[in-house]
């Protein structure tokens, strides 16, 4: 196999795992958060905890954790021979990281602190854990799928000057 053949497929898993994540966060974007924003407090509560476990599985991490190492992986292949492809593939590993990081330290904290409320029967005041958690949640929701769709469309870019 040859590298410029390395360098594809890995251009390629990068965009196919880095569209997914992206996918996934602009389906919370437009259905899931806008579905939701019409229940009661507990069945908000609820349908969140339900979905923090759930999402916490092989194919998720699949394609949260590959997207950064397919897209390392073809920065590290691009070097510096081919920068036509390798500046948007760095822009694209660049705001995939910041997606995480928006992820790991806006996200990730405020679905602890909804399930650290506990059963929702059992929450004295819903509407109050819910006001802390809704309206933050979706505005660093909103600005992790911006950074994954600015990812995929340097990916592409990447892929177009690639010749793939």
């Amino acid at each position: 196999m040859t590298l410029e053949t390395l360098q594809l497929l890995a251009l390629v898993a990068a965009t196919v795992t880095t569209g997914l994540v992206g996918g996934l966060f602009y389906g919370f974007s437009i259905s899931v958060m806008r579905a939701l924003r019409g229940t009661d407090d507990r069945t908000f509560i609820e349908v969140m905890q339900r979905i923090n476990t759930a999402i916490l599985n092989g194919w998720f991490v699949l394609g949260y954790i590959g997207a950064l190492l397919f897209t390392g992986t073809a920065v590290a292949l691009l070097g510096p021979d081919r920068h036509d492809a390798l500046y948007p593939a760095a822009g694209a590993l660049f705001c995939y990281a910041a997606s995480m990081l928006i992820t790991g330290r806006f996200n990730i904290p405020l679905n602890k602190a909804l399930d650290a409320a506990g059963p929702p029967a059992r929450i004295p005041d819903p509407a109050r854990v819910r006001a802390a958690f809704e309206p933050a949640w979706v505005r660093w929701n909103t600005v992790r799928t911006l950074l994954c769709v600015g990812a995929v469309l340097l990916l592409c870019w990447a892929l177009v000057v690639h010749g793939g």
